[in-house]
């Protein structure tokens, strides 16, 4: 994809390449017009001179559309580039109204004498060529930069290849004798005109009005329900300013979704789109929706992170067809007990907001645990009793064996302890929870300085 002062570099080029074009060939119009007396030459001369006019509004105009967003156009000045597109329409159908009234009037009052020369014809010709010439670059450069106001140029400029090539046959029929060729070819290039206007004017306005450009809005839906982790999509919109196209999509997620997961999807849909729309600047909106499968315990984790609680050990149970939910809330251990309470009344009257009063939720409050605390790793002599006990009271069990990588420090708020231990494979995982939990409760007793103990067991060989 080119830079962007690349791209203005080169709308410049071919605006100022086109403001040249048009000014050579209004003046030589205007002349052979003069000397012949053709109206169809003249009303050449004349779109051409409102072509140098509206050359000049786009040279103007891609000048400006692509200055940088600011704060008083946070979408950019693309839409300079339409306005000029506008302003070219109206000059179209001004021109036209001028040679429709000077047409008639030379046909109805047999007015006018009109010499078909030689070199009338080759300006004509001349005029063909450069047109052709400047509508192709003007094509290539609007579809490279995205310029609505260069494809109006081109789009302009066509339009007047058509016409010089009906008063080219104008002139033709009246080197036969038809003095009023040359009028009836004025009114066929006001034709050719007008069907230029209405063409470039009905695209403006849409432009402007912020239609969607046809066929967009079924990509977008197409490309974001491809996204993995998208459940629904929203409302869709897509409008264009300038070279750029401005897309907004709104998405469903699953609301137990984290940020980091919500953020990676965003991410996903915008890289999605700008790789088939390259043109395209998106912005996403991710919204939460309760998803048909969602378990009661994922709505209950999700109730306790929207309070900011941290909460474990949910139970849900079905009592005789009754709801039951159960779970430890983990509270600042310098808390009061009565500002726990609240919390846990706090969380408790959510839950039965989510499913109905008719339902039992019981709290275990318990401190949260500690963040931060500076450590320091006890002498390897007691290192090596402390590890030996804690292998002859895990044997004493008999529910975990080889006891290793035992780590114990001290810290402001008591001993810190950690170990590894053992167990046969094909346990349970609650089978092991409460030999473990044992082993816990046996350690705190031998070491009642123990402010945390956190034991880790792996299956025998690993």
């Amino acid at each position: 994809m080119a830079a962007p002062h690349m791209k203005t570099n080169e709308k410049t080029a071919v605006a100022l390449g086109s403001i040249a074009a048009s000014a050579a060939m209004t003046i030589a119009k205007f002349a052979v017009g003069i000397a012949t007396g053709s109206l169809a030459v003249i009303s050449e001369a004349i779109h051409n001179l409102l072509d140098l006019g509206a050359t000049l509004i786009t040279y103007g105009a891609v000048r400006v559309s692509d200055r940088p967003a600011d704060r008083t156009h946070p979408y950019g000045h693309g839409k300079v580039e339409s306005v000029a597109a506008l302003a070219e329409t109206a000059l179209l159908f001004l021109t036209s109204a001028w040679i429709v009234y000077e047409a008639v009037h030379r046909i109805l009052a047999g007015e006018g004498t009109v010499e078909a020369t030689w070199w009338s014809i080759a300006v004509i010709v001349v005029s063909i060529g450069i047109d052709f010439g400047r509508v192709r670059a003007l094509r290539r450069i609007a579809k490279k930069t995205r310029s609505p106001a260069l494809e109006a140029d081109a789009l302009h400029f066509s339009s007047d290849m058509l016409s010089s090539t009906v008063v080219l046959v104008g002139l033709g029929v009246v080197a036969l004798g038809w003095r009023e060729a040359d009028a009836w070819a004025a009114i066929g290039v006001a034709v050719f005109v007008c069907v230029a206007g209405w063409r470039l004017g009905r695209r403006t306005i849409d432009a402007l009005t912020d239609a969607a450009p046809e066929g967009i809005l079924e990509r977008v839906e197409r490309i974001v329900n491809g996204v993995p982790g998208v459940a629904q999509l929203g409302r869709v919109r897509a409008r264009p300013a300038g070279a750029v196209l401005f897309v907004e999509v709104e998405v469903k997620v699953n609301r137990i979704l984290s940020l980091d997961e919500v953020g990676a999807i965003r991410e996903r849909i915008i890289r999605e789109l700008v790789s088939e729309m390259p043109e395209a600047e998106v912005t996403v909106d991710a919204q939460p929706l309760m998803l048909d499968n969602e378990t009661i315990y994922e709505r209950v984790l999700l109730i306790a992170a929207r309070m900011r609680l941290a909460v474990h050990h949910v139970t849900i149970q079905d009592v005789a067809g009754r709801l039951s939910v159960s779970l430890d809330l983990e509270v600042e251990g310098d808390w009061p007990l009565g500002r726990a309470h609240d919390h846990a009344t706090a969380l408790e009257s959510a839950i039965r907001r989510e499913f109905g009063t008719d339902m039992e939720v019981e709290t275990h409050i318990e401190p949260m645990r500690i963040d931060g605390a500076r450590g320091t790793d006890v002498d390897p002599a007691r290192l090596s009793a402390i590890a030996a006990r804690m292998a002859e009271l895990a044997a004493a069990d008999g529910g975990v064996a080889q006891v290793h990588d035992v780590r114990v420090r001290k810290t402001e708020h008591g001993l810190f302890m950690t170990l590894h231990c053992q167990v046969a494979p094909e346990r349970t995982v609650e089978e092991v929870h409460d030999a473990v939990d044992a082993l816990e409760r046996r350690l705190r007793r031998e070491w009642p300085e123990a402010r945390r103990v956190v034991v880790h067991a792996e299956p025998f060989g690993a």
